[in-house]
């Protein structure tokens, strides 16, 4: 008897329409999680956690370059399918759906895409013009190919994860979005597949942006200005740390709070530590 190898990767749009097609008919549930490969520890948990969510797991790897305002960002993304597959082996996945760019864009970036609004022209938005644009463009073809019930979006990302959640309201789409908690370190810093750019004394100074958060959040009871002031004293001291923001914004509109704004709240940090971008953020309570 032959088995057939895990995970079954497609390339094509109407493969994996096709397949899934059948894993509904024989009444099986369907979960995505939509990555850009370079896989770690912190997709892993996502895999886990779709695993107790749906009967099939489905893995995208694919590099969307209408998300890239910048093409040499872009270029140097890491791509390691072949790593990644034997990962997602292990960790059970049915199929990866690794289509190329052709595939997605057959005509060259689609002239019709899913607007941000104005929260995503802030934060990372001001820093990657149309960025979330192109997250949510490609998600929304994402979500349409693959029809899941449900979709993971990690709470790093998390005004991605706010503007997701918010397109998905806005626009009735039938699936369930589920926020997976940041994986870090042991020293605090957040996973990300950017990390494997910082020499070693930039990854040592990277430590400082998870500080910072906890900064933030051992003086939110004192209110705003305290908990910001408190964040941005914990990275002064740290020279290869350059600041873009450091923001606390309200959950549920993710604009910045006033300040005499009380309640819970998330707080923001993104920084360049030489070429490489980091973002991480933590959720708070302003007293």
């Amino acid at each position: 008897m032959t088995v057939a190898k895990r995970p079954i990767v497609v390339e094509t749009i109407r493969g994996m329409r096709e397949a899934l097609a059948a894993e509904r008919a024989a009444g099986h549930s369907i979960a995505l999680t939509p990555t850009l490969g370079a896989l770690h520890d912190g997709h892993l948990a996502h895999v886990q956690r779709a695993a107790e969510l749906a009967d099939v797991l489905v893995v995208s790897i694919f590099v969307n370059p209408t998300q890239f305002p910048d093409a040499a960002d872009l270029a140097k993304y890491p791509r390691t399918l072949d790593a990644d597959l034997l990962v997602l082996d292990a960790a059970g996945v049915h199929y990866v759906f690794a289509p190329s760019v052709e595939e997605m864009y057959p005509g060259g970036p689609t002239q019709t895409t899913v607007t941000a609004g104005t929260v995503g022209r802030l934060f990372e938005g001001a820093s990657r013009p149309g960025h979330f644009d192109g997250v949510l463009t490609v998600v929304t073809k994402l979500l349409d190919i693959v029809t899941p019930n449900v979709a993971t979006f990690g709470q790093k990302d998390a005004q991605q994860l706010f503007l997701v959640r918010r397109m998905v309201g806005d626009l009735n789409l039938p699936v369930r979005i589920e926020a997976i908690e940041t994986v870090r370190e042991s020293d605090g810093l957040a996973l990300s597949s950017r990390n494997q750019f910082l020499d070693a004394n930039q990854r040592r100074a990277a430590r400082t942006l998870s500080v910072a958060l906890e900064a933030v959040s051992s003086s939110a009871d004192r209110g705003l200005d305290a908990a910001l002031a408190a964040g941005q004293g914990a990275l002064m001291g740290e020279s290869l740390v350059q600041l873009d923001y450091l923001k606390i914004v309200h959950p549920q509109t993710f604009m910045p709070v006033d300040d005499d704004y009380r309640g819970a709240a998330v707080v923001i940090v993104a920084a360049q530590l030489g070429s490489t971008r980091l973002i991480d953020n933590e959720s708070i309570y302003l007293g």
